[in-house]
C-alpha cells in the first residue's frame, strides 16, 4: 500500500553548535577573489545639448556676486582712465573731447596754463591745514563722546552728525551768512574754517568707532605695570586708536581738497583753488594739463592703497 502523506511539520531546528547552512551557491569574486559589490544602477544622463543650454545661466548665478563687484568696479574706474587716456591727447582746439593724436607734451609741462599750478598749491595748502586741524580737534571729540558721560552728551552726538546729514549747499550758504554778519573778510582764512567745520564730523565718526572697539583690558594691563596715564595713552591708546585716525585724516583730506560748494560760497574774489580753477575752465574749454593732475592724483590714490594694503598683509602673516 502506497505511505499515507504526513502533512508538512515545522522545519527541524538547528542546534546551536552546528554550521550554517549553505546558501543557494557561492557568491560571486572579482579578479583580486574579494566578493563583488552590488552595483547601483546608474541614473540616466542628460543629454549634451540639455547641459549646454543650462550651464550659461547656472554660472551666472552661482558668480552673480563676483560680477556685480566687477561691474561696480569698471563703472568706478572708467572716467578715471578715459582721463588718463586723454592725457596724452593733442587736441586740435580748446576742448579736449574727441582723440585727435598721441602726444606727452602736457606731462612735459604739467604748469603750461597759468594760474592751474597756483590753484593747486593753493588747494594743497587749504587741504593740509584742514586735514590737521579736523583731525586734532575730531579725535578728541570722539575720545569725549567715547569715554565721558557728561550733560548734553546726546544733542553733542546729533549736533556732530548734522554736517553729515544736512545738504553741503545748507552748510556753505549758512556759514557765508555768517561771515557776513561778522564782517569777516572772505579768502583764505574763510574757506579754511570752513573746511575744518565741514571735515570736522567724517573724523569724529571714524576715530569714536575704532575707540569704541578697543579692549579696555589693554589700558587696565598697562596701568598695572605702573605706567602712567601720559604713558598708557602714548603707547597704549594711542596705537590702537591709529588706523581710525588715518582714516578720519586721509577721508578730511581728500574732501577738503575735492570741495567746490563750500568753496565758492566762502572765498573771495582773488581766492581760486583748483576745483574752482577746473570749473571756470569748463566753460571756455578744459586744458589737457586738467587731465594731467587728475591722473597724477589717481596713480598717487591708487599707489597709495596698493602700498596700504601691502603692509597690512605683511604684518597679518608676520
Amino acid at each position: 500500500m502506497p505511505a499515507a502523506d504526513h502533512p508538512a511539520g515545522p522545519p527541524p531546528s538547528r542546534h546551536p553548535g552546528s554550521p550554517p547552512a549553505a546558501s543557494a551557491g557561492p557568491p560571486e569574486k572579482s579578479a583580486t577573489g574579494s566578493p563583488e559589490k552590488p552595483r547601483k544602477p546608474k541614473k540616466p544622463e542628460k543629454p549634451p545639448a540639455a547641459r549646454s543650454r543650462r550651464s550659461p545661466l547656472r554660472w551666472v548665478r552661482e558668480n552673480a556676486v563676483v560680477l556685480a563687484g566687477c561691474a561696480a568696479l569698471v563703472y568706478l574706474l572708467l572716467p578715471n582712465l578715459v582721463i588718463l587716456l586723454f592725457s596724452f591727447n593733442e587736441p586740435a582746439g580748446r576742448f579736449n573731447y574727441s582723440w585727435r593724436a598721441f602726444s606727452a607734451d602736457a606731462w612735459t609741462d604739467p604748469c603750461g596754463v597759468a594760474e592751474m599750478c597756483g590753484s593747486l598749491r593753493l588747494s594743497l595748502r587749504i587741504a593740509i591745514l584742514a586735514t590737521l586741524l579736523a583731525t586734532v580737534f575730531g579725535t578728541l571729540a570722539a575720545f569725549a563722546l567715547a569715554r565721558y558721560r557728561f550733560r548734553g552728551r546726546s544733542t553733542a552726538n546729533a549736533l556732530i552728525f548734522l554736517p553729515m546729514a544736512m545738504p553741503e549747499v545748507v552748510m556753505a550758504a549758512s556759514l557765508g551768512t555768517l561771515f557776513l554778519n561778522m564782517r569777516v573778510q572772505f579768502g583764505f582764512v574763510t574757506i579754511l574754517i570752513a573746511h575744518v567745520m565741514f571735515c570736522l564730523s567724517f573724523v569724529v565718526v571714524a576715530v569714536k568707532a575704532r575707540v569704541m572697539s578697543m579692549d579696555p583690558r589693554l589700558e587696565e594691563a598697562a596701568r598695572d605695570l605702573y605706567a602712567g596715564p601720559f604713558q598708557t595713552f602714548l603707547r597704549v591708546t594711542l596705537p590702537l586708536a591709529a588706523p581710525g585716525i588715518a582714516a578720519g585724516a586721509l577721508l578730511s583730506f581728500a574732501l577738503s581738497f575735492d570741495d567746490f560748494i563750500i568753496t565758492q560760497f566762502n572765498a573771495g574774489p582773488s581766492t581760486v583753488t583748483f576745483p574752482m580753477f577746473v570749473w571756470g575752465a569748463a566753460q571756455r574749454g578744459v586744458p589737457v594739463q586738467v587731465n594731467v593732475i587728475g591722473s597724477a592724483m589717481f596713480v598717487l590714490a591708487v599707489a597709495l592703497v596698493v602700498c596700504g594694503q601691502f603692509v597690512t598683509n605683511r604684518r597679518r602673516k608676520s
